[in-house]
């Protein structure tokens, strides 16, 4: 058996298995099933740890490794897990000597390694050929968070905020446009807060700007998600200016009523996040946003609820990223006056109506238009706002100009009338 990777959460864990993936493999190690877990909410450790004993149920004689945040958050839990022969944290995930074979002869009680996430300083710019059938590749540029959300764990998981230089993700970039990636994702932990530990000092808009003018090849980049109040000049710029950068951005919104966001410590205020929209929109009126929204977080009413339904239809949100709030062990959120949890659950399930109502309105609108359509697998593509499409008889890797020709429960159907100009 080669070595097979579970992977939970982000898209930066996405990314980061393709690595670790690598470094094992280069390590020498085979037969092995790595976890990558996500600590975001309880349920997210939860479905790690059946994971996990699903591997071992299904492959009885294959090592299985736990890394990522919850590793890292909770390692006692995995640790205490007979399924479980190794576990890693955040800061050597990535690192080769970490997965060399010689490591699963530690005793039972040595088999957590996990060194202090608060200490590290530096994120490596790893260089990877791709990630295996894919058109679209994602690029770590950022990693950790030195903001604390009361009911946010994964600065404890990540560490401090910490950037990869520009040099190395530029140099990145151009590795995978010359092996035949047309689309690459900036991605991090907080993606915004790029550049602030570099020297100079650059932002996450200047690092955008200087992919597109020293890759000139590539044709489409895309930033996974922002902090809108963290937003600098060049990034506006660039999102104006520059259209091989996406029309499409996930927003770190979390809620839509202003005591609720006080109460998270979020910077940003309900007038704040629509005037972000509404300048963005200026700038680029075919621009569509997705959002993280937390429902039921400790002490929200009715009132502040109906405030943060009311901002999906307001900032003209498509794309809902909806969790019932998960109190998490260490948090102040979690010391907070909670509400009922199937409360918090008829709240997500309202907004997730809310977010698909607002998918279909989108998808609607772009009937009988022709979308530049990258295809990401046989049959199966994406517009420049993130749409799904199906268009039979196309394959991988093209960038294609595609009438839309109806609608189905995924996204968007359509024809390829011809290559992209």
């Amino acid at each position: 058996m080669a070595i097979e990777t579970i992977t939970f959460g982000c898209r930066l864990n996405a990314y980061e298995s393709e690595v670790m993936k690598a470094e094992a493999e280069k390590a020498g190690l085979s037969d092995a099933i790595i976890v990558n877990t996500c600590a975001v909410t309880a349920e997210a450790v939860r479905q790690a740890r059946q994971a996990v004993r699903k591997a071992r149920r299904d492959n009885p004689d294959t090592r299985i490794i736990v890394t990522g945040c919850a590793a890292q958050t909770e390692a006692r839990t995995f640790g205490d897990m007979d399924e479980v022969d190794l576990v890693i944290g955040n800061a050597d995930k990535m690192k080769a000597a970490s997965y060399e074979p010689m490591v699963f002869g530690v005793r039972l009680n040595d088999k957590v390694q996990v060194n202090d996430i608060m200490s590290v300083r530096e994120t490596a710019g790893h260089l990877i050929e791709g990630m295996d059938g894919r058109a679209r590749a994602f690029v770590q540029v950022q990693n950790g968070c030195d903001h604390r959300c009361t009911f946010c764990i994964i600065p404890f998981g990540r560490g401090p905020s910490r950037s990869v230089p520009m040099g190395a993700v530029v140099e990145q970039v151009k590795r995978l446009v010359a092996n035949g990636y047309k689309e690459v994702v900036l991605t991090g932990v907080d993606t915004t807060s790029y550049g602030g530990d570099l020297p100079g000092a650059p932002t996450l808009g200047k690092l955008t700007q200087a992919i597109l003018k020293h890759v000139p090849d590539l044709p489409r980049l895309r930033i996974s998600s922002i902090d809108s109040i963290e937003a600098d000049p060049a990034l506006y710029d660039a999102i104006a200016s520059e259209t091989r950068l996406m029309p499409h951005l996930h927003l770190s919104l979390q809620s839509g009523d202003d005591m609720i966001l006080k109460r998270m410590k979020r910077r940003h205020s309900r007038a704040d996040a629509l005037a972000i929209v509404g300048k963005l929109r200026s700038l680029r009126p075919d621009m569509v946003f997705g959002a993280d929204i937390i429902a039921g977080f400790p002490t929200e009413t009715d009132e502040m609820f109906e405030n943060t339904l009311a901002i999906v239809a307001e900032a003209n949100l498509t794309y809902l990223h909806v969790f019932p709030f998960s109190p998490r062990e260490g948090t102040p959120a979690a010391r907070m006056p909670q509400i009922d949890r199937r409360l918090a659950r008829e709240r997500a399930q309202r907004l997730r109506a809310a977010g698909t109502a607002q998918f279909e309105k989108l998808c609607s609108s772009r009937v009988g238009r022709i979308e530049t359509v990258l295809v990401e697998r046989e049959g199966l593509g994406r517009t420049e706002q993130f749409v799904e499409v199906k268009v039979p008889g196309t394959g991988p890797g093209q960038i294609l100009a595609v009438r839309i020709t109806g609608t189905d429960a995924d996204g968007l159907v359509g024809e390829a009338i011809r290559e992209a100009a």
